[in-house]
């Protein structure tokens, strides 16, 4: 073969094996052109989309709107974030997978919500959401359970929603399966919506006696004394900073005024 020759076959073999490169899928993809993929692998769980329509109930029975911080942990293609953006809100992604928080940065910039929605690269059990007025999450149950500790923690409420997966004995307070709704196919349908409440356990002096609450999450028990020593056991819940209770066929209502209780029967 004459150099010429040679030279000629080198080129046509560097050009061959740079066009096999470019067409081989598990070369990276050129920037911008990232796509993720269901089931992919994530640092705490696998990646799969929360149908839309879930979306859009989490964030109703949420009653997200302007006034609204959403926080979304683990935010994935940035679909929720995107749509609480869209009632208003403003609202954030935590996602740990930088492929990811672009992708959903130019899912938001298409949406023309870019302005209100925000992504961040940032590990959730590192990051601060004391901030939030809601936070969203489709985590799985030993997730949740490692951040309800800090959960309970925010402001009394703040209002949590989980796709499908619970906190444990920590009862969701409204519980709404989509299942066999159109745009839901998939196992991953249930709304589960949670109010972070104000801890109110304790014995305090009120209009009606004395009265002895034991608190385990939202929920009341205890009893009212009356001046007259008789007690009344009672049962009931707590939705933020609001305290219901019922007992002796009396309906109360109350909050905490520092560390003073101002209870009223409801409807007085």
């Amino acid at each position: 073969m004459s150099a010429v020759s040679f030279r000629l076959a080198a080129v046509v073999l560097a050009l061959c094996s740079g066009l096999a490169a470019a067409q081989n899928p598990a070369d990276p993809k050129p920037a911008g052109a990232y796509v993720p993929q269901s089931g992919q692998e994530g640092k705490d769980v696998v990646w799969v989309p929360t149908p839309q329509v879930v979306v859009d109930k989490m964030l109703e029975v949420a009653k997200v709107g302007p006034k609204d911080l959403v926080m979304d942990l683990g935010s994935g293609d940035g679909r929720t974030v995107i749509t609480a953006a869209k009632l208003g809100a403003r609202a954030m992604g935590i996602e740990y997978n930088p492929d990811m928080v672009e992708y959903a940065k130019r899912n938001a910039e298409k949406a023309g919500v870019a302005a209100r929605a925000s992504f961040v690269k940032a590990d959730l059990f590192k990051t601060d959401f004391s901030k939030a007025s809601v936070i969203t999450m489709f985590l799985l149950t030993d997730i949740n359970m490692k951040l309800r500790p800090r959960l309970l923690k925010l402001r009394p409420g703040t209002r949590i929603v989980s796709n499908t997966f619970t906190m444990g004995e920590w009862e969701p307070d409204v519980k709404v399966d989509l299942s066999g709704d159109p745009g839901c196919g998939s196992s991953y349908c249930t709304v589960l919506h949670w109010v972070v409440p104000r801890q109110v356990g304790g014995t305090y002096k009120v209009a009606q006696g004395e009265v002895t609450l034991k608190q385990s999450f939202q929920m009341l028990s205890g009893e009212i004394q009356g001046a007259d020593g008789a007690a009344v056991a009672v049962q009931g819940r707590v939705r933020g900073e609001t305290i219901e209770l019922a007992g002796g066929g009396r309906k109360y209502v109350g909050r905490l005024k520092g560390k003073a209780l101002e209870l009223r029967e409801a409807g007085a």
